[in-house]
């Protein structure tokens, strides 16, 4: 278990270019389709993150030949799988460390006809059921069986059968799992409730470049006609949408002007002008975002005068993992903001750290938070805290840059899970980071 923390100097200001790493959750299910063929698949833009080196591991100890080419391309050829080790208990020890190795049922249940998983780790966020997973395998024909003891699932399914399936939730990962059980069975899927989101997109692109036939892609209806095999093919993950809310968030919170490259416009939605609802002003040139440095930025109020109320949902709408950051800003803009986290039951009680940073946020229950903005008129102060999960962890960095005293985050462990040398990269725009020992400091 990780001792470290980062002590963070306030009153910084950042300038200078950053490039996102690539997309964390599109690079756990990029990753995990490596496992549909024997043929080789090379992947580029890999970010080196706790989680994505976790789920390298699993997949080297199930025997995938992993090439490391650079620092994030890899190559992965599953031609020679140690099903025993599949079943091990040294594999569901290591798959308990995950959120992400629940992705590995759907391809090891449509090309060896079995999959075990025990109940994943991950953020402490609230629940998050993986039921629209099993009840989507079940109805391609598997068979399912929960060891409540021991706190593990098993599926087994020889020959999975196409079928009309309504997703009961628009879960991302739920949909990717069963597109990847569905792309080898036999006869046409239809998934209806689907999410849509870029990185389920770019999974369903490369999927289709191996020799599935999928259809509808970018919308809620998918269409797949299962094929006998797929073959190898070369894929580029998108930068992270997440990191590239952060950045403009960071550099709002610390009236910095920073230019964040090659984010991939066109695959943004929403998230941009979310933030300009906050008053944050942004240049789009090419295919980079300039945020400008700012003193002040209000938020805007509904058109009929109505304090502003911003809310998560899926894809197309705006993604939960950025609320937090969300939130972070508006408690330095001038005016008022009703945060409404729909998806999950325990990411806003991070606030009570902002709190005693001296932010104004009313937690009106375990989904809603107000926001009334200082307009930098008290910044927030140091303290030390704890990062509860990966978002709030991020958050509350960017709060510790910005406020008037120095910081200390604990369990940066969850930090690093999402977000690849934080401190370095950040520390190179001109932020002070330093990572301690715990041990050591006392």
């Amino acid at each position: 278990m990780s001792n470290e923390a980062f002590k963070v100097k306030g009153k910084c200001k950042l300038s200078g270019s950053i490039t996102p790493q690539g997309a964390k959750n599109e690079a756990l299910q990029i990753i995990s389709a490596t496992l549909l063929t024997k043929e080789k698949v090379t992947i580029n833009n890999i970010p080196d993150i706790l989680d994505v080196r976790r789920l390298i591991a699993l997949l080297k100890g199930l025997g995938v030949k992993v090439k490391k080419i650079n620092k994030d391309k890899y190559s992965f050829q599953a031609d020679n799988i140690d099903l025993k080790y599949f079943a091990s208990k040294d594999y569901l020890n290591e798959a308990k460390k995950i959120r992400g190795s629940v992705m590995l049922m759907g391809p090891l249940l449509a090309r060896f006809g079995k999959a075990y998983l025990p109940k994943p780790g991950g953020d402490k966020i609230g629940r998050r059921r993986l039921d629209t997973h099993f009840h989507g395998f079940i109805s391609l024909g598997a068979q399912f069986k929960y060891k409540e003891k021991t706190d593990e699932f098993f599926l087994e399914g020889k020959s999975l059968k196409g079928t009309y399936l309504h997703m009961e939730e628009i879960s991302v990962t739920g949909t990717a799992n069963v597109v990847m059980a569905a792309v080898l069975a036999k006869g046409k899927t239809t998934i209806y409730n689907a999410a849509c989101e870029p990185y389920l997109q770019q999974l369903c692109k490369m999927l289709n470049r191996m020799g599935a036939k999928i259809t509808g892609v970018g919308s809620n209806l998918l269409h797949i006609t299962g094929v006998k095999s797929l073959k190898g093919t070369t894929h580029k993950i998108l930068p992270d949408m997440i990191e590239i809310g952060s950045l403009i968030g960071l550099a709002a919170m610390t009236q910095s002007s920073i230019t964040i490259k090659d984010v991939r416009l066109d695959m943004l939605g929403i998230i941009p002008s979310t933030f300009e609802k906050l008053g944050i002003k942004m240049k789009y040139v090419g295919d980079d975002i300039i945020v400008q440095k700012q003193k002040h930025y209000e938020i805007q109020n509904f058109i009929d005068g109505s304090i502003l109320t911003v809310y998560d949902a899926p894809w197309p709408g705006f993604t939960p993992d950025l609320l937090s950051i969300f939130l972070v800003v508006a408690t330095q803009a001038r005016g008022s903001v009703l945060v409404h986290q729909k998806m999950f039951e325990s990411r806003l009680f991070f606030v009570d750290k902002l709190i005693d940073m001296g932010a104004q946020v009313i937690l009106c229950d375990p989904h809603r938070a107000t926001v009334i903005g200082l307009d930098r008129k008290s910044a927030l102060r140091g303290i030390r805290m704890s990062s509860p999960d990966i978002r709030a962890g991020v958050s509350l960095l960017i709060a510790a840059l910005s406020a008037s005293s120095d910081s200390v985050i604990e369990n940066i462990q969850q930090i690093d899970r999402g977000y690849e040398r934080i401190d370095e990269r950040l520390n190179a725009l001109g932020a002070q980071i330093t990572r301690i020992d715990l041990g050591e400091e006392k």
